[in-house]
């Protein structure tokens, strides 16, 4: 009777705080599993409950697996509002199974992970499918090292559990040195934009798991993901289940498998999530005529970097996730290749909505060298950490005269008026939802 009550509340409080306007996607899962740890073991669950996690690229993979999952008929519960910690995950499982008998009332339980919570959510082998992303220094205050966040990732795992993982990352491929059930590996194929030494100075893996020698690298993506082997011949990349070849970003198009699909942003991360998704869906048995109206015939639009209209420009949104130097490198990577004059929106209020550290370090693990561009016409921070970030864009030698401090965030627009180009943000999640208010107001 504990957990019929427990579910009733969970949903209770979801729809009051629905209805009083909030998300609703922690606090009922924090009364639930505060009230009983042990509550996600005691009620059932569909054939398919798969989760997906990793450092980066968890929401945009999760997005066009629920796609492609609905294309095929699957009703899908999906915490895609990016909550994914333990509170997040109960909310989202107790709302979906029945009152009294407990049962699922979805096809598919589709989860976004939290790196550490795995463990805590999953007690019992139930996770049918997990699918890594990657695995960088992220977070650095909570997780520590990549190595701390491949044991709490991996150490979670049951036997039972289908592994879809990242094989271009040496540290992600890892768990086929050591695990005994089933894997499926995707990785993307040399391509135009790869380079054949590491563009990032601080790069998260370099070194052979198993003899620790350094990698040779063929060619690299982006930070440590790419091509390698061990010079000793115990690990490498090698060939993969689904690999992705002629990346287009222009065109925005790939091959997996010599089946061409569309990628729904021109950068080489939405290739990684069409990949992934596209190996998840293929994996659990979905037809090839589904998968081919998911990508091409029906696509949906990229969760990340949307395109606005204001003073006759474009305003590109790219939210990158602070303490995630490869996140930021990314968004870097895409300013630098666009071609023109261009502004920058730089800056965070908070940098983590965990915990109330203000580590700033990861700071200067991020390249801010790329944008001595003399196509950047200004810098402008934002947000309460503005001058740490004037600080470390002086460290990269950039222009003082390109970087403006902005004191008040409702007066961006104004100054944005004044510059040249095109203009991009570069900020964190809560930040884009703020300048997106002033550009409706804009308008």
């Amino acid at each position: 009777m504990k957990t019929s009550f427990l579910i009733f509340l969970t949903k209770g409080v979801t729809i009051t705080g629905k209805i009083l306007g909030r998300k609703a996607s922690v606090f009922p899962g924090k009364l639930a599993y505060d009230a009983d740890p042990k509550i996600l073991t005691k009620v059932n669950y569909p054939k398919y409950v798969i989760g997906v996690t990793g450092s980066s690229g968890k929401g945009s993979t999760i997005e066009l697996i629920e796609h492609g999952l609905k294309k095929a008929g699957y009703s899908v519960a999906c915490n895609k509002s990016g909550s994914n910690g333990i509170y997040a995950i109960t909310t989202l499982i107790l709302n979906n199974v029945t009152i009294f008998k407990k049962n699922p009332k979805k096809d598919v339980f589709l989860i976004e992970l939290d790196e550490r919570h795995i463990k805590l959510a999953f007690l019992k082998p139930t996770l049918t499918h997990l699918v890594v992303t990657n695995i960088t220094r992220d977070q650095p205050v909570r997780n520590k090292t990549p190595e701390f966040i491949y044991d709490n990732i991996f150490s979670a795992v049951k036997s039972k559990t289908h592994l879809i993982i990242n094989a271009d990352d040496p540290m992600v491929n890892k768990i086929t040195t050591t695990y005994q059930d089933k894997i499926t590996t995707y990785g993307i194929n040399k391509t135009k934009y790869d380079y054949l030494k590491p563009k990032i100075n601080a790069v998260d893996n370099a070194y052979c798991p198993l003899c620790h020698t350094k990698l040779i690298y063929d060619y690299y993506h982006y930070g440590h993901l790419g091509n390698y082997k061990c010079p000793n011949k115990d690990f490498k990349r090698g060939n993969v289940d689904y690999e992705g070849t002629d990346v287009n970003l222009e065109n925005k198009t790939m091959k997996i498998n010599n089946h061409l699909v569309k990628i729904n942003k021109d950068i080489l991360y939405a290739a990684y999530a069409t990949l992934a998704s596209y190996t998840t869906l293929k994996t659990i048995g979905i037809d090839d005529k589904i998968i081919n109206e998911t990508y091409n015939t029906d696509p949906i639009k990229a969760k990340r970097g949307n395109v606005y209209k204001i003073f006759n420009r474009d305003l590109i949104m790219l939210e990158s996730k602070n303490e995630n130097a490869l996140s930021y490198y990314q968004s870097l990577e895409y300013i630098t290749r666009t071609k023109g004059k261009k502004t920058i929106i730089l800056g965070f209020d908070n940098v983590s909505r965990r915990y109330k550290y203000n580590d700033l370090s990861w700071l200067y693990d991020v390249e801010f060298e790329k944008l001595n561009d003399s196509n950047i016409d200004k810098i402008i921070c934002i947000g309460r950490f503005k001058y740490d970030v004037a600080t470390r864009l002086s460290y990269a030698n950039i222009d003082e005269k390109k970087i403006v401090l902005l004191k008040d965030i409702n007066n961006l627009l104004k100054v944005v008026k004044k510059t040249k180009g095109k203009i991009f943000t570069m900020v964190c999640f809560d930040m884009t939802e703020r300048i997106k208010n002033l550009v409706g107001d804009l308008k």
